[in-house]
């Protein structure tokens, strides 16, 4: 299989590109190298296929139409995993225009790329923050998801909408993964495992939303890569698909779990929760189960585990803590 893979040099997407390369599958790959966060960040995740004889690379945007179609009509792959996006629900207030930009145009450009060369099947990171709050719980993706709390999963949702009329007017198979609250190594330094990891070690507070009382469904990468290979390899029309571990976990619970792999306290500062933040998210696999074969193994606390492990040899070790 030859996988066209956006963000491949991001925390999920250079976990896929290193999946489908031990598959045995031919990976293009690109990236922008954005400031969102460190760039030398994204530059050392790719830095175990780089040289790989089957994997080829392109520092490219994909706002920029033109290059997207050139990189299509090249190599014309079998599949796009779509995974390059302006992330963080809470970064996005206040930055619509440049969500729109990104995640909106970038995707069509994408499909656009798609359609005119012939590639059949696009499979599209989305989010668990299309549900905001919903009083359906689990979260199942028959939820209309019409009141996103935020442009960051305004901009999923209509990326969503805009892969269905692909489906229906030019029968491009899309499928649309809907992340619940990914972690693991590589994991971004603006999100909450991180970020707790990140203050224990260092002995500074984390601002703790609700004083703990709110509930994520944590899952890990690992998890998450099997969900995205078994998506690209079946093309199912036009699917919606929740790809979480379905068991929520207190936010007070997973900062005590990661207090105990460090060793040390981690201070908190209680502050009440922006209305960017929804009080639980929980999927339903139910559907990711029976057409993906999706069945995510990995405990918070083993999944943590590695990821701090990965925190000590990359992280600690460069900075010299």
């Amino acid at each position: 299989m030859k996988v066209l893979v956006t963000g491949a040099a991001g925390f999920i997407g250079s976990h896929l590109v290193e999946a489908l390369l031990r598959r045995g599958d031919e990976v293009i790959g690109l990236d922008n190298f954005n400031d969102y966060y460190d760039p030398r960040r994204k530059q050392a995740n790719l830095n175990a296929v780089r040289n790989h004889p089957r994997f080829a690379f392109y520092h490219a945007d994909i706002r920029d139409a033109a290059h997207m179609e050139r990189i299509v009509a090249h190599h014309r792959p079998d599949v796009i995993a779509h995974l390059a996006a302006m992330a963080g629900v809470r970064y996005s207030i206040g930055r619509a225009g440049l969500y729109t930009d990104v995640n909106i145009r970038g995707t069509v450009n994408l499909l656009e790329a798609a359609r005119v060369n012939g590639v059949s099947h696009f499979v599209f990171a989305s989010t668990s923050s299309v549900y905001g709050k919903t009083e359906q719980i689990p979260f199942v993706e028959s939820d209309p998801c019409n009141h996103p709390l935020a442009p960051y999963p305004a901009s999923k949702k209509a990326g969503e909408i805009i892969g269905h009329t692909y489906w229906q007017l030019h029968g491009l198979h899309f499928t649309a993964l809907r992340f619940f609250s990914v972690y693991g190594p590589r994991g971004r330094p603006d999100m909450m495992p991180f970020s707790v990891m990140h203050a224990a070690v260092n002995g500074t507070p984390i601002r703790l939303f609700d004083g703990g009382r709110m509930r994520r469904d944590w899952t890990y990468v690992e998890d998450i890569i099997h969900g995205v290979v078994a998506a690209l390899e079946r093309p199912l029309g036009y699917a919606v698909i929740n790809l979480g571990r379905g068991n929520p976990v207190w936010m007070s619970d997973f900062v005590q779990i990661i207090a105990q792999l460090v060793g040390r306290e981690v201070l908190v500062e209680e502050t009440p929760a922006p209305p960017s933040e929804p009080k639980i998210n929980y999927a339903d696999i139910t559907k990711a189960k029976q057409l993906l074969g999706y069945e995510p193994r990995t405990t918070v606390v083993d999944g943590l585990t590695e990821m701090w492990r990965w925190y000590q040899r990359e992280i600690m070790a460069s900075t010299g803590i």
